[in-house]
């Protein structure tokens, strides 16, 4: 059985959040989902499944959808609205299926809670883990942004762009002070949540790269663009060196490898 299963859109970069973590501190987690189209038919439950048509049609569970799915029909239990109250994915449980965790930081942190005395990933002290806290926090507010401009991308305008490129900057430039002048890692002597969020972060901005066509149409430059290891070098190294370590190579790698092939086409 596993300490922590989630069920979410894939791929999402996101839940590598929690991932990560669980290889880095010997947590068994338990991933299951689908592309966002296939997960219109499934039932949305711990025991989350794909539904043939005459279920769905038989179904009493539907519900029209928000956000991402807006206006669809999705198929959420009564159990998982108790669980999720906002009905989103990522969506995690204990493993009784009783309790729900939601937002992939908040995830992540479960995932380090359950690994803690194995390796304390959440900061070894109420000071450190305060500090990973504020660097989770501030990826939330370029996280907010991103997301804005990465689904805008086919049709983006030059405010989103400038926007969405203030926000990276900030977030940048505070990554790169935190490892100035030769720091490892963001915070204390070891890997924590603030560098794996980081991580899952940029790998998600990083979508950017297969629109470069798009934005050149528009007169606009790529927020991540080639040149972009020059302006922030401490933190593009920090990026690159984790990206292949053992624990996020698995993610990372196959994933990043996908938007360049994307990219060349």
């Amino acid at each position: 059985m596993s300490d922590l299963r989630i069920f979410s859109y894939l791929p999402n970069p996101r839940i590598w959040k929690a991932t990560i973590a669980a290889r880095l501190c010997g947590v068994a987690v338990e991933v299951i989902g689908a592309s966002p189209r296939e997960l219109q038919n499934w039932l949305w439950d711990f025991d989350a499944h794909p539904l043939s048509t005459d279920e769905r049609e038989g179904s009493n569970d539907a519900r029209v959808g928000k956000v991402g799915f807006k206006g669809g029909r999705l198929y959420k239990t009564d159990a998982f609205l108790e669980a999720h109250p906002f009905g989103t994915v990522p969506a995690a449980f204990s493993p009784d299926g009783k309790t729900g965790i939601f937002e992939s930081n908040s995830i992540m942190r479960a995932v380090a809670r359950i690994g803690h005395s194995r390796v304390p990933l959440y900061g070894i002290d109420a000071y450190e883990a305060s500090r990973i806290d504020s660097f989770l926090d501030a990826s939330l507010v370029f996280a907010r942004d991103a997301q804005t401009y990465l689904l805008s991308l086919a049709s983006v305008t030059s405010e989103v762009h400038a926007r969405t490129a203030e926000s990276f900057a900030t977030y940048m430039t505070g990554i790169e002070q935190a490892l100035s002048p030769d720091r490892e890692f963001l915070v204390g002597d070891s890997i924590t949540l603030a560098d794996i969020c980081y991580v899952a972060e940029l790998c998600l901005f990083s979508n950017e790269k297969t629109r470069a066509g798009t934005l050149a149409e528009k007169g606009l430059k790529p927020i991540l663009h080639t040149q972009i290891g020059s302006e922030y070098p401490r933190a593009i190294a920090h990026f690159a060196r984790l990206s292949k370590h053992p624990a996020f190579a698995p993610d990372v790698e196959p994933y990043l490898r996908k938007l360049e092939a994307a990219q060349r086409e």
